[in-house]
């Protein structure tokens, strides 16, 4: 039996090594990078390695839109960092808070030589541990080395790809439930080492017929403390009490906030909101994607709790067509229009215009 962590263990380790402002080793074929995230690199450590190579920033295309940076790469952009540039100046390269206030960031310098395959992989990995999506990259061949000596986690490019993620179950009880009445609640747990994610069965909803369903993502502000920013907590406690009066259902409770940015960079997607920007414009200052969400994860908890049918409590048809791809079968998609506010009036709108929901 091998005590050494497979790839998968290896990624999980390199989120966490991120998180806590460590850098990581990237490989990919005959070239190597250390590798940091921006959002908690501290001084030491960038000068430290600056003495290793030339440092470059690597961002998103949508975070190199708004800094008017040439994003030659297509779906990112490599800057070079200014002989001056300290520690402040990454800072403020990869965080858009203060985008308004100090808009001139440049000259910029983009790489354009080169392959990109180790800074796209560096941002997939700081995303993936729902950090800003911007990295310190430091190409050299001594960066195997350098992970040996200080105990630095490795792992390839390739191996920045999450997989889908497999769940196993850790345990189900009764819970009696305000709105919903008699039903339990099912913990299951990703092998990655991720977040566990929840199935609550309310009734005893058949296998051999479609049931009513709904996924939904987890929403700290909105399901806890009632945010009127928009209708996630509205259309959590609207389903679980048409599943009630329907007799059963299941609810998926997935913990992926803020659209798969988490928390943080939602409150700052929602200090940006704040600024004049809408919710997809946010996310793009940002750096992220409008939606970073994996629905794979509904229809694999749907497949271990023996469903293959649904009718699906939504208003977001990429929500269907990801369920069915899947293998889950969507019988029909039940309307969920509660929870409009004026507060959230312009959130619903943006939406329906460009995120597709059927509002």
């Amino acid at each position: 039996m091998s005590l050494s962590p497979s790839p998968l263990e290896r990624l999980n380790r390199a989120r966490a090594d991120l998180r806590i402002g460590l850098p990581v080793v990237l490989t990919a074929g005959a070239q190597s990078a250390l590798v940091a995230a921006a959002e908690t690199l501290d001084a030491d450590r960038l000068a430290t390695m600056r003495t290793l190579g030339a440092p470059v920033l690597a961002i998103t295309a949508h975070r190199a839109q708004t800094l008017k940076a040439r994003a030659y790469d297509g779906d990112l952009a490599r800057i070079r960092l200014p002989t001056e540039a300290d520690i402040a100046w990454v800072e403020a390269l990869a965080d858009p808070a203060d985008d308004l206030t100090h808009p001139m960031k440049g000259p910029l310098t983009s790489e354009r030589d080169g392959a990109a395959d180790l800074h796209r992989a560096a941002i997939r990995l700081v995303k993936s541990a729902q950090l800003l999506p911007a990295a310190l990259v430091v190409q050299t061949a001594k960066a195997p080395a350098l992970a040996a000596s200080h105990g630095l986690t490795s792992l390839s490019a390739q191996d920045t790809h999450s997989p889908q993620t497999r769940l196993s179950s850790v345990i189900a009880a009764r819970l009696p439930m305000r709105l919903a009445g008699a039903g339990r609640l099912h913990v299951f747990r990703p092998e990655d080492g991720g977040i566990e994610h929840y199935a609550i069965e309310v009734g005893r909803p058949m296998r051999d017929a479609p049931v009513l369903a709904r996924l939904h993502s987890a929403c700290f502000t909105g399901d806890v403390l009632g945010s009127l920013k928009c209708d996630c907590g509205p259309q959590l406690h609207a389903a679980l009490v048409a599943m009630h009066q329907a007799g059963s259902g299941v609810l998926l409770y997935l913990n992926q906030e803020g659209r798969g940015i988490g928390l943080a960079n939602k409150m700052r997607a929602y200090s940006l909101q704040d600024q004049g920007f809408d919710t997809v414009e946010a996310n793009h200052r940002l750096g992220f994607e409008d939606d970073e969400r994996d629905f794979r994860l509904g229809a694999e908890l749907l497949r271990k709790l023996g469903f293959g049918a649904v009718r699906l409590l939504t208003n977001n048809p990429r929500k269907v067509a990801m369920l069915e791809k899947g293998g889950i079968a969507v019988t029909e998609r039940v309307p969920l229009k509660v929870g409009e506010t004026a507060e959230n009036a312009a959130y619903l709108a943006t939406k329906a215009a460009k995120s597709g929901h059927l509002l």
